[in-house]
């Protein structure tokens, strides 16, 4: 990877002679080796360059490369809004489906590892794929370690599921192999694999009339996110069957670039270096109960208050505790991994709500171990962030086992401990809110709209302190 960098380096300077920057890099692969190399085509734009970048991977059933109008003959569209444009040649599967998935990994890996030198902003790279294509993509968009998930999705007319009855056959077959069994065809059916706060937001944009790939598949993906509150776009046109790519051809060309165009210029990005602020907890910092929390929830709040000198991201799982031996610990959770690869610049920790239940507080000698153990982990982390810890809010009515007596004369006295010790600032959420009925939701638990945004604003005026 050294040698690439260097070697993307050292392009960068000699290439500028030219209108266009293009470029070829074969990739080290880490799987079954195979007669063709992965390689991926980088366009850099001809003028402006905005920093976004998307990485196109192809259709073809998992058993050939469409490479022109779903690969190649993009790149003048992306690179005249100002994006850097990379297609991928990924080696076909042949029923080892880590061969695909591992060259996907590898090419966003030098997108992110080659962010200053192409002027990219990491947290600004997209991945697009077409029919099996979208498949890849949006496998890598649900399950990819998080350092390495995109932030956004194209998806044109995608293979989504690998279930036999909604799936094209073919690329299930080239990717799973002949007879996948039930198990197999349902964890590499991507609608089964959208989580919460991770996943990032896509646009689809398909035919009504496909025979080739069912139209289901977008929808059920569609709903998946939706459920989850992610952003999403389902464009559905009448008519065009499949595999038209950016052909002029198709009848509603117009129409999709128009569509596709409007999408991504109201995509809103991070600064690419705006100070991280990852928001940990369970289903309070989650959102749980609000509408869109990726909106309206405490963390989105936030953002909104802190302005774009700021990325604030939501690592929020509901019913989870800070007690590794408790029924749900967060720090078994792949949003803990996520935080950590997210590398935050300060962090917010509120948990201990879910350990107040009787079987969890079972093991409450272990608490304080458990904080300790998740400080130490986000203190070695690269960017040595700033920790708050932040007191439970109120238990306004005693509910699912979860105790107010037990917060206040048990977990918050350990919080204070253990802040002291590593001396930590903390984070106040249950005075302002003590009391506040109008707050808080019928459960008696999760905070409402208006008491999410009671808690932006004291993690703010924390933060701004």
């Amino acid at each position: 990877m050294k040698q690439i960098i260097k070697f993307l380096f050292l392009f960068a300077f000699s290439s500028t002679l030219h209108a266009q920057q293009q470029f070829t890099i074969k990739l080290n692969t880490n799987v079954e080796q195979t007669k063709d190399n992965a390689e991926i085509t980088v366009y850099r734009p001809h003028d402006h360059n905005t920093g976004r970048a998307v990485l196109a991977l192809p259709g073809g059933a998992y058993s050939h490369l469409a490479l022109g109008h779903e690969g190649h003959e993009w790149a003048d569209f992306f690179n005249q809004k100002g994006i850097t444009y990379v297609v991928l040649k990924y080696r076909m599967p042949n029923g080892n489906k880590d061969i695909p998935i591992n060259d996907a990994l590898e090419a966003m890996k030098i997108l992110r590892d080659s962010a200053d030198v192409w002027n990219i902003n990491p947290y600004d790279i997209g991945i697009m794929g077409s029919s099996a294509g979208g498949h890849l993509a949006s496998t890598i968009a649900t399950c990819a370690p998080f350092s390495l998930r995109p932030n956004f999705q194209i998806l044109f007319y995608p293979v989504i599921s690998m279930q036999e009855k909604k799936t094209h056959k073919g690329s299930m077959q080239s990717l799973l192999g002949p007879n996948p069994s039930i198990e197999e065809q349902k964890k590499y059916s991507n609608e089964n694999n959208v989580i919460r706060h991770l996943t990032p937001p896509a646009i689809m944009l398909l035919s009504q009339d496909d025979v080739v790939v069912p139209p289901a598949n977008s929808i059920d993906y569609f709903t998946a996110l939706t459920q989850k509150f992610i952003p999403a776009a389902l464009h559905v046109y009448p008519t065009g069957n499949h595999g038209y790519g950016v052909r002029s051809s198709f009848v509603h060309h117009e129409q999709m670039m128009n569509d596709l165009s409007q999408w991504l210029s109201h995509l809103k990005a991070p600064q690419k270096d705006a100070i991280r602020v990852a928001c940990i907890g369970n289903s309070i910092t989650d959102g749980d109960g609000i509408k869109f929390s990726n909106v309206n929830g405490y963390p989105a709040i936030l953002q909104k208050l802190l302005g774009d000198e700021y990325h604030v991201k939501n690592f929020g799982v509901s019913g989870h505790t800070m007690l590794n031996k408790g029924n749900l610990p967060y720090m078994k959770h792949p949003a803990y991994q996520a935080a950590k690869a997210f590398n935050p610049n300060i962090v917010v920790i509120k948990l201990g709500t879910n350990d107040s239940k009787p079987q969890n507080w079972a093991h409450k000698k272990e608490f304080a171990k458990d904080l300790q153990q998740m400080i130490d982990e986000f203190q070695a982390l690269p960017a040595q962030p700033k920790i708050y810890l932040s007191y439970p809010i109120p238990v306004f009515k005693d509910n699912w086992g979860i105790t107010d007596s037990v917060i206040v004369n048990e977990i918050r006295p350990i919080i204070n401990k253990v802040a002291k010790k590593n001396k930590l600032d903390i984070i106040d959420f249950y005075t302002p809110l003590y009391g506040k009925n109008e707050i808080i939701l019928s459960d008696g638990i999760h905070p409402n709209q208006k008491g999410a945004k009671m808690m932006a604003e004291i993690v703010k005026e924390a933060i701004k302190k």
